[in-house]
């Protein structure tokens, strides 16, 4: 298995963080009072908090902590606004009104000083999720905030944490093809190839049943390759006929917070066309893997550049994702395979809005390198709203598989991992026609369990979604028991249909 599939693998590109000229004279009054963290000592602690609590959120940390990371953030803030006990839906309304916000905001020095610069204040308007983006340097106007009953949260927007002075690059990326062991694939009519993982995980004998015929499956992801004709024109031929596929981009590929030009809808990465194939990908002729609900319709979102939600643009765009899914009837099931170390307050958000909605949502419990192994399951993964998934070998009792995140959390898990030889993981349909790779982690731990859904809700398509998740957990092998680290362990999918 490649690192550069792992969920959240780190790399080394330099990043810079620093205050813009705007910001200075804002930064120099409230030095007068208090003097701003290094981004080292963010940093750390951050980590502090993660090592002793297994999860991070801004509502954790001083105001003066808060305001240093929003001036490493370009001093760009998302503020989450309404009753704390609000829960987001589309009937509740906020006790606290965004004109009541802006009107304060409106009021400051540092708004003035910015008008008088032809500058905007107000970047980004969710009347959904009730979350306005704003720029803010002031450590007075942030305390101010911070201290009324009805701001839900503030957070400094897309900023970009690296344990262990650690940098990142193309998260999860990596559009090479490999050569398949022929032990770890099976050939299969009309002229295809499974992965030694359906077979252990038992999916090929739900195919008797059922093949997700007629249900939704969205991905939020890197989006899907212009050069895979699978996820393509060849989508929907052979044994997986009558569906759809449909392709939205909501994200935008630029450090400037102003950008409004989206990036499309093709992948530039590779994660998001292999979760994509590994759910879906067809039962056809062309000598490649198929999917696991090979008869899905498919619908998938370039919401992210790679798996790391670090970057504003990024955190925006699967929020927008999340809002669009949530309203939509036909949408069953969302597959996320992404995430970041700390909550962030507009995912949130959405997920919660998605999840009203009755979306059924699966989330990855993460996978990184020996430096952040002692992380816990990520964000959004340990929300109660999602259902967390994370990778095992094929060993006879259960075993991590390399790098990947467990945790009370976690929910199920997947064989996705030989014991014996840790690069062997499931072959999945590559970036390019006619490719192949070996992708693991709990990334496609997760895109597997979407797709047994699928197989479940087939059969059972009156099924309200926590029915579908109480058959996921009879046809598992740990249950009623659920474990500490596996939650209900492997899902039988065979059993789960039947």
């Amino acid at each position: 298995m490649k690192k550069l599939n792992f969920l959240l693998l780190l790399g080394f590109v330099i990043f810079i963080c620093s205050c813009s000229k705007e910001e200075i004279n804002d930064v120099k009054t409230d030095q007068q009072k208090e003097t701003p963290l290094s981004k080292s000592e963010i940093d750390n602690e951050i980590s502090r908090i993660l090592k002793e609590k297994g999860s991070f959120n801004w509502s954790e940390v001083s105001d003066r902590m808060l305001w240093s990371a929003v001036l490493n953030s370009d001093s760009l803030i998302s503020i989450g606004y309404g009753h704390k006990a609000f829960n987001i839906n589309a009937e509740n309304k906020p006790h606290l009104s965004k004109a009541d916000l802006l009107t304060e905001i409106s009021n400051s020095a540092e708004y003035t000083r910015r008008l008088k610069k032809g500058q905007r204040t107000l970047i980004h308007d969710d009347e959904t999720l009730n979350v306005i983006d704003v720029k803010i340097s002031s450590l007075e106007m942030i305390t101010s905030l911070r201290n009324k009953p009805d701001v839900r949260y503030i957070e400094p927007a897309g900023y970009r944490y690296f344990p262990g002075n650690k940098v990142k690059s193309s998260s999860g990326c990596g559009q090479t093809g490999e050569t398949i062991n022929p032990e770890d694939y099976q050939h299969i009519a009309p002229n295809c190839y499974v992965s030694w993982a359906y077979n252990i995980n038992n999916i090929p004998a739900a195919w008797e049943t059922s093949t997700g015929k007629g249900v939704t499956v969205a991905v939020i992801d890197t989006g899907v390759s212009e050069n895979q004709p699978l996820l393509g024109s060849s989508f929907n031929n052979g044994y997986s006929s009558g569906r759809t596929i449909e392709k939205f981009g909501t994200y935008i590929d630029s450090w400037n917070i102003w950008s409004d030009n989206y990036d499309g809808v093709n992948d530039k990465c590779s994660h998001g066309t292999s979760m994509s194939a590994n759910i879906a990908s067809p039962r056809n002729d062309q000598g490649m893997p198929v999917g696991v609900a090979y008869n899905c319709n498919l619908i998938v979102y370039r919401a992210t550049s790679d798996v790391f939600l670090d970057d504003y643009h990024e955190q925006a765009g699967v929020a927008e994702a999340l809002i669009a899914l949530a309203n939509r009837p036909d949408v069953k099931i969302i597959s996320m395979s992404i995430g970041h170390y700390f909550t962030i307050g507009k995912i949130e958000d959405a997920i919660k809005y998605a999840y009203s909605k009755d979306k059924l949502i699966f989330a990855a419990a993460g996978t990184s390198l020996e430096f952040t192994t002692w992380a816990g399951v990520i964000f959004p993964a340990n929300m109660s709203e999602t259902v967390a998934i994370t990778g095992v070998t094929d060993a006879s009792n259960y075993q991590h598989g390399a790098f990947n995140h467990y945790g009370t959390e976690v929910d199920f898990t997947v064989i996705m991992e030989r014991y014996d030889d840790k690069t062997r993981t499931s072959p999945t349909t590559g970036f390019n026609e006619g490719e192949i790779q070996y992708i693991g982690g709990s990334s496609i731990a997760t895109s597997m369990t979407a797709g047994i859904a699928a197989l479940v809700w087939e059969k059972y398509p009156n099924y309200t979604r926590a029915q579908i998740l109480q058959k996921l957990k009879h046809a598992a092998e740990l249950y009623p028991n659920r474990d500490a680290n596996y939650g209900y362990g492997n899902i039988d999918a065979y059993k789960a249909v039947n």
